[in-house]
């Protein structure tokens, strides 16, 4: 058969001409050079822009970081070794996007929003940009708002405002998490939505910590975003920005939100490891030169924007792990750095029993009274200065026999304050509970009581108070504030309950008698069965002993 050039020609023009202008799909595709540890090179991708995702057979994603002459180093997502050499790669031409919407409260998810749970797909169309350049300065407002943890140690001393970074630091289990799931907790019905990231975590301890907030009932207003220790450092890089975009969706639409990031230690390390497969200059401690941007850009996307914005709030508490309770390390230097605050945690005060185990004098709040309430600031205005100077005289008055009255008193004070500030995990208080208990201290109504019988006293002071006070707790709680009136009566109904409850000393600060009250032992003590019959049995044999001195005296009188 002749095949004529002409008609050629003429087959192509048609084939030409029928198409449609635009209908023509151009799409830039690579191939894979090599995979590794959840890294890949790419050949061919000439007009890639950083943090591009691509797109890879078997479902996975990429993520273009390094843009080299002759190649793109890319991170990946998913089940990125069944990626093999020579695999095409697509471009997207988007950045990296993650699912966020209402339908991902209640569920755990991987930080690229798919779920973990067994409870199906989750229905949502929205997404947002995994990184996101934060509001500038006009953009915000003061904060000014508390967050509520429920911990009296940190509402009293060191409290948190929305729109704040407050960085929980200490060493490996010295209850850094709880502090975090306690406030989730303490927020369940309010109008803050929590985000819990876990990155490096065990994934059983994560499913353990998401039934601890079913339990609770704190799971609906939550999202947990997992990326647990056995994944690939990609996904434990992304984890933290995934679910600051998840938060930032509730900012930008006026509402609350909150986010813990557990633990950033964890996120710097996936993020040295992907580095250095990436072949990127280390630096200190191998970790890559933009390691403080890396966190930094991060935290600073927490936020209260103004009123004009919708006065949304974003609010970050990031979580370092130190090693020997070694603040100076380079990574917790860069967090303290870039955060409002930091709560350090000790081992010593941890294993001595006290928890939460707040080392008051280097913690800080660098927002301070403006996130407290009008009547948390009143009560507890005291609190911080006289627990530092109990520490110090503390280790003063190991050396020394005599002391001084003042000091004495310092030390008494001291001591109740400690033991007032100690609260079990998963009992966070409300508002009117913690003004009401740090009152009894600092006003010093627990002088009077035993170290040993504070917590008795307080948990029998709230019971009281809920019971005869109701009315008052609500006005504080409503309001937030501690009226004249309100504190005056305040200040009555825990007098009058320390007379019922039964002091150990008098007003000056002596002991009592044994037998000056019969209030002095403990609860137990007191309603033992046959105290109270030896006391009938007391005062029988003393009216006997009147009637017969009566009887006496009558028969001597003369008639």
């Amino acid at each position: 058969m002749e095949i004529k050039p002409d008609e050629i020609a003429s087959i192509l023009r048609e084939r030409i001409e029928g198409l449609e202008t635009g209908s023509a799909d151009l799409t830039e595709v690579g191939t894979v050079l090599s995979v590794a540890d959840g890294i890949a090179r790419i050949h061919g991708l000439d007009n890639c822009m950083a943090l591009e995702m691509l797109e890879l057979p078997h479902g996975v994603t990429g993520l273009a970081l390094n843009l080299e002459a002759d190649n793109v180093g890319a991170v990946l997502f998913g089940a990125w070794d069944e990626i093999v050499e020579g695999d095409t790669v697509k471009r997207t031409g988007k950045l990296l996007e993650i699912p966020v919407g209402e339908a991902l409260l209640g569920r755990m998810v991987d930080p690229l929003g798919r779920p973990l749970d067994d409870r199906g797909d989750i229905a949502t169309t929205e997404t947002r940009p995994a990184e996101f350049k934060a509001p500038g300065v006009v953009q915000r407002q003061p904060v000014e708002e508390p967050v509520q943890t429920g911990l009296m140690s940190i509402d009293g001393m060191i409290p948190i405002g929305r729109g704040q970074r407050e960085l929980i630091i200490g060493d490996r289990q010295t209850g850094k998490t709880a502090i975090a799931i306690d406030t989730i907790i303490n927020n369940k019905d309010k109008d803050l939505i929590c985000i819990y990231v876990a990155i490096g975590q065990r994934m059983s301890t994560v499913v353990q910590l998401k039934e601890t907030l079913e339990e609770n009932g704190a799971m609906e207003n939550t999202i947990i975003v997992a990326a647990p220790a056995d994944e690939a450092a990609p996904i434990k890089y992304i984890a933290p920005y995934a679910g600051c975009a998840m938060g930032e969706h509730f900012l930008y639409n006026g509402k609350a939100a909150l986010c813990v990031y557990d633990d950033l230690t964890k996120h710097a390390s996936a993020y040295r490891q992907m580095s250095l497969l990436l072949r990127r200059p280390p630096g200190r401690e191998a970790y890559p030169g933009d390691v403080f941007y890396l966190h930094s850009r991060l935290l600073e996307r927490a936020v209260k924007l103004n009123d004009d914005l919708g006065g949304g709030s974003l609010t970050a508490l990031p979580i370092i792990e130190t090693q020997a309770s070694d603040v100076s390390a380079y990574i917790p230097t860069n967090v303290i750095s870039i955060t409002d605050g930091q709560i350090f945690l000790e081992s010593d005060l941890f294993f001595s029993g006290v928890r939460p185990a707040i080392n008051v004098g280097i913690s800080v709040s660098r927002v301070g009274g403006n996130a407290q309430t009008k009547a948390m600031k009143k009560v507890a205005g005291k609190l911080r200065l006289d627990l530092s100077q109990y520490r110090d005289l503390e280790a003063f008055a190991q050396f020394g026999s005599e002391l001084d009255a003042e000091t004495q008193k310092a030390l008494t004070r001291g001591e109740r304050l400690v033991e007032l500030l100690k609260q079990k995990e998963r009992e966070p208080l409300s508002v009117g509970d913690q003004v009401a208990s740090i009152y009894s201290g600092t006003g010093g109504y627990l002088d009077r009581i035993k170290v040993e019988r504070v917590a008795e006293f307080l948990a029998d002071l709230r019971t009281r108070l809920h019971s005869e006070e109701s009315e008052l707790l609500g006005r504080i709680e409503e309001t937030g504030k501690l009226e004249e009136d309100d504190e005056k009566a305040l200040g009555k109904a825990i007098a009058d309950f320390v007379d019922d409850f039964g002091p150990d000393f008098d007003e000056s600060g002596e002991p009592l008698e044994e037998g000056e009250s019969d209030r002095v032992h403990s609860k137990e003590e007191r309603e033992a069965p046959g105290r109270t019959a030896e006391a009938e049995g007391d005062s029988d044999s003393d009216s006997d002993n009147d009637s017969d001195s009566t009887e006496d005296e009558e028969a001597a009188t003369p008639a």
